[in-house]
Order: C-alpha cells, then structure tokens, then sequence
C-alpha cells in the first residue's frame, strides 16, 4: 500500500478516522490506523508501527523507501537522502545486487510480481522515455517478466486498483474482465497459493494522499478495505505469510499533499505472524523476516 502512514485522531486530517473499515478493525481492533498505539497483537494478526525514515533527515520517498523493503538495507542512508519516485542510478544499483525476488529465484522457486502493466508502459520503457520504478526493477532484475494485459485478461494478474475498471476507463482494454473488491482479494490469494513469493503493488493509495478532498481519501481507503475483506477470508493463515506495508505516509494527513514522517504500519497475518512481527522495528528489517520466513518454511 504507497503512501499509508499511521496518523492522528483528527477526523478533519486523517481519512482513516471517518472511514467504515469493518475488514480490518475486525483483523486488529478499534483505532489500529492511529500513530501511537503501539505494537497490536491479535490471535490472527500483528500489526507493528514501523519507521520509514530510517535515521535520514527529510520526508521519505517511494524509490528509497521500496527498496529498503525490497533489500534489506537503508538505502536512504547508503545515498545520503530519500530519493523517488523513481530510482536514480545509486538506488538502482543497490536494488540490481539482490532483493527478496532474486533470493527466490536464485533457490530456483518461483516468484512473480502480480501487479500487471499495459504494452504502452513497456513500450515507454524500451524507449528510454520511462524508468521502472523500484519494484518492477527488482523484479525484472530477477529475471522475472512483467505481467501485462493478457496476463490480466485471463486471471494471472490483478490490477493495481483492484477491480480493473481502471484498464477499461482510462487504457481502453474493454475486453479486461471486471472484478468486485472481494474478488479480487480472492484473486490475490489464489495467485499467491501458486508462488514461493508474490508481490501486490497497490499505488494508487499514494495517489489518493497527493490528489483530491479528504472524502475522496475516505472512499478509497473504503475499497481497500473491501479488496483486503475478499483476501483475508480466503487466506490460509496455516499455509503462508501475508504481510502487508508501506513506503511512506501520506493518505493519513490530508491537510497537505506531500509525503509525511509517521510511522507506517506493517501488517502480518498467519503463520508466525507474532514471532516474525517482534523484529520489525523499520523498513529495512522486512525483507529479513520474508527471509526468515522462507528459511524456516522451505517446503511452504
């Protein structure tokens, strides 16, 4: 989830505070969107507030902050700021060295990113008129194809918004079939089950911080909700980890449109959720728990 931080109490700020999220107050309890609650420990879930600043002064970004994530080290740090949208060159490289993807890859198991991409993105690219953005480059860094609108079109993939109405309003693919919120969270998880790793990019949350009144915001953290609903009730928490994250805060103050410097919250739910949950403390001790996971779960 791009641009998700935990956020004050303030309903004229913070969209989480108005917004009905039946989903995942029942996964964590009441005003588990809030900045200062702590560590939140459920039978099925933890949620742990987590620093996206990483000890560098200024307000995290997209390409830093996803490659943290993606590697395990604080890249903010290794370049001397926090960088995006897109990676430069130094984040680049350091995402290029190995990532979450190329360990799976490299134990030849199978990974994918499931978020797909239209030929015009692929096209851009090859130009040279349009850079990958950290994730996609840590994938394709890997090894790994980008999924694209076939893929979508016959169920391989799932649209960054979801539904897929997006690629019918705004690409003209009108042969995309259209799914509901929770069956695209369904679809999530199927994808999932037939992956060592995958990996949902879910953007437009950011989007949603930069652009647009607070209701707007409301509405959208609506539908993740919805989207997260579908998933959680087909997840099986005995077979796999589901861990949910973010980059950076943004959606959670609306009173600005820029990035913030509040903790994100990252979610895991099922096997050792708890145990693996008690080493985060920062973005860059994620991709040690996916590692840990893996590790200790070789043949799930």
């Amino acid at each position: 989830m791009d641009g998700v931080g935990l956020g004050s109490d303030d309903p004229e700020v913070n969209p989480f505070v108005t917004a009905n999220l039946p989903n995942l107050t029942n996964l964590l309890g009441e005003g588990w969107y809030l900045q200062g609650n702590g560590r939140i420990h459920t039978p099925r879930a933890s949620l742990i507030p987590t620093d996206a600043t990483l000890g560098v002064p200024g307000r995290p970004q997209s390409a830093t902050g996803q490659a943290a994530i993606l590697t395990g080290q604080n890249v903010p740090q290794l370049i001397g700021e926090h960088y995006g949208p897109k990676p430069n060159t130094a984040v680049a490289d350091i995402i290029r060295q190995g990532t979450i993807f190329s360990d799976v890859t490299a134990a030849k198991q199978n990974a994918a990113l499931i978020t797909p991409y239209p030929q015009g993105y692929f096209d851009a690219v090859n130009r040279g008129k349009r850079l990958y953005s950290a994730v996609p480059l840590a994938a394709v860094s890997a090894g790994l194809p980008l999924m694209n609108a076939a893929d979508l079109r016959n169920g391989r993939a799932v649209s960054p918004g979801f539904t897929g109405q997006g690629w019918h309003d705004f690409l003209g693919f009108t042969d995309i079939p259209i799914l509901s919120l929770p069956e695209a969270g369904e679809r999530i998880a199927a994808l999932a089950a037939s992956y060592r790793l995958s990996f949902f990019e879910h953007w437009p949350s950011d989007r949603a911080g930069h652009r647009g009144p607070l209701a707007d915001a409301v509405r959208h953290l609506e539908m993740i909700d919805t989207a997260l609903g579908g998933l959680l009730d087909v997840w099986d928490d005995a077979a796999g980890l589901l861990l949910i994250t973010s980059d950076h805060g943004n959606i959670e103050e609306k009173d600005h449109r820029r990035h913030t410097t509040n903790p994100v919250p990252t979610i895991l739910v099922g096997k050792q959720h708890a145990e693996l949950g008690a080493q985060i403390r920062d973005l860059t001790d994620i991709a040690p728990v996916v590692r840990q996971f893996f590790t200790t779960n070789s043949t799930n």
